[in-house]
């Protein structure tokens, strides 16, 4: 048990320099409870096939700019460096391929995991940008 403590400590450390945190606890690390819960296959399957329709008329970006701005269009817009029009046009046109409301905080939330499973390769799922690619040094 020993190699998972080390790696949370490191993770909730990294983050805790970033945030300049005296304390953080590796629970408390957004994104952290579901993503760590969530078996790889069946969540890399789950986000492949909600995905896909997006990246396949190239607008997994615009989609995943709307999700981190937690469906403000102004913040994703100016994130993109388009008009709020344009991201509206590219958000209206996804809405009608996936055939759901991306103003629903539940569709939102699909999405935000979907993203998340598939910017991670490999075992273990975790939120993209909790840690560096190389563990931090501990003191």
């Amino acid at each position: 048990a020993l190699a998972p403590a080390l790696r949370q400590a490191e993770e909730a450390l990294s983050a805790a320099v970033r945030a300049d945190l005296p304390v953080l606890h590796h629970s408390d690390l957004p994104g952290q409870g579901i993503l760590g819960v969530l078996d790889p296959g069946p969540a890399r399957a789950f986000a492949d096939a909600l995905l896909a329709p997006l990246r396949a008329e190239r607008l997994d970006g615009s989609v995943r700019a709307y999700v981190q701005a937690n469906g403000q269009g102004e913040t994703a817009a100016r994130a993109l460096g388009v008009h709020r029009h344009t991201l509206r046009t590219r958000l209206r046109k996804a809405a009608e391929i996936l055939g759901r409301d991306l103003d629903d905080p539940a569709v939102r939330a699909e999405l935000w995991v979907a993203f998340a499973v598939a910017a991670n390769e490999g075992g273990r799922i975790r939120h993209v940008g909790d840690s560096p690619s190389e563990p931090p040094g501990i003191a």
